[in-house]
């Protein structure tokens, strides 16, 4: 029987990496039915959006998606098409795995991190009054009659807004994750000696939720110290679980640990479904050259047979892909010592590589 997926190929090299990344997670034998739901900047001329309704239902209507980068468009439409698919399928949880491998370029060895970042609230829920106008004005005067606190009136507004409910269920999905991965620890990551109300319920929930799991570690870390201790060792982390904007944050600093956005997967998952993708951007610039790196997609695949239970196929998926990473030799410009080595190969020829090493 076949998975019904949603394939949102996306824009900018994103229909390259997707499609090496469709070839490798056929070629393991399990069977696929492909829901092609196209997006992006390659629709917004005939459809009006980058991120039809139609995409959205397919994602509803088969509760997972494969999604490559899709480029948000600069002085209109959503803030950011990522944003807007994660709060409107209640895609609370982002999962970003942040691990070593060898052959890529890296000032460090033998990281193994997962970012467990909360999706829907914070300041990326998109609450924002501009300067200037009335409703700015009225909440100026609102802070200024119940807190004390004269803000500048030319000042534009975010608020911050984190709920019990929002971070019950998030630090309870990074202890599960700990649980079902056989990880040792979990780090709530905050800044609740300063912002007392938000923050602070964030660590005061998260320390209630880490007492129902006496069998896995629990620690919390202001979010700056965080940033340094990261740097400086990371082999003492493990899980993070962070509130949206610190998440986004320190997920880039653990992709760069491990050689950056190109190599790191990701999984934005909730109650009703799943999306699947790579956490790099759309570099259109490289459209259509055949030319970028397709790990991060791939990897996404792998997470992605994993949500399904396929564990044997995503294992031999990902043994396949660290060998050729590896050894070297059949990769991307960018996983080359020297990125002007002629001997790098593109995009669609690094993942037939791995195909033909999962056959042999």
């Amino acid at each position: 029987m076949a998975y019904n997926i949603t394939l949102v190929p996306g824009d900018g090299v994103g229909p390259e990496v997707t499609e090496a990344a469709r070839k490798v997670l056929e070629a393991t034998g399990v069977a696929f039915q492909w829901d092609v739901q196209p997006a992006g900047m390659d629709v917004l001329e005939s459809e009006g959006t980058v991120l039809p309704d139609r995409v959205l239902d397919s994602i509803r209507r088969n509760k997972i998606a494969l999604k490559g980068p899709i480029t948000t468009p600069v002085g209109g439409g959503f803030r950011s098409v990522n944003v807007a698919l994660r709060k409107l399928l209640d895609l609370y949880a982002c999962l970003r795995p942040c691990k070593s491998y060898k052959g890529v370029r890296s000032r460090y060895e033998d990281v193994d991190l997962v970012v467990v970042r909360e999706n829907t609230e914070d300041l990326y829920a998109g609450v924002e009054y501009e300067r200037g106008t009335s409703e700015a004005a009225r909440l100026l005067q609102f802070i200024a009659e119940t807190a004390g606190e004269k803000l500048n009136e030319d000042s534009g507004i975010s608020i911050k807004a984190i709920s019990e409910t929002g971070t019950r269920r998030i630090v309870r999905f990074a202890f599960e994750y700990a649980r079902n991965h056989g990880r040792r620890k979990v780090t709530a990551v905050h800044k609740a000696n300063i912002m007392k109300f938000s923050d602070g319920l964030f660590l005061a929930v998260a320390r209630e939720v880490a007492k129902g799991y006496p069998d896995i570690q629990f620690e919390d870390v202001i979010v700056d110290n965080m940033c340094m201790q990261l740097v400086q060792k990371p082999e003492l982390y493990d899980v993070l679980v962070l509130p949206n904007l610190y998440g986004d944050i320190v997920s880039d600093l653990c992709a760069g640990l491990v050689g950056g956005l190109g190599v790191t997967p990701g999984a934005n998952l909730g109650e009703l479904g799943a999306v699947f993708e790579p956490t790099h951007g759309s570099a259109p610039k490289y459209a259509g050259q055949d030319k970028v790196n397709p790990m991060a997609m791939i990897l996404s695949g792998v997470m992605m047979l994993r949500y399904l239970g396929e564990k044997e196929a995503a294992d031999r998926v990902d043994r396949a892909l660290v060998s050729i990473v590896a050894e070297g030799k059949l990769v991307t410009y960018d996983l080359k010592p020297n990125r002007d080595d002629p001997t790098a190969v593109g995009t669609s020829r690094m993942a037939e590589a791995i195909i033909k090493r999962m056959e042999g």
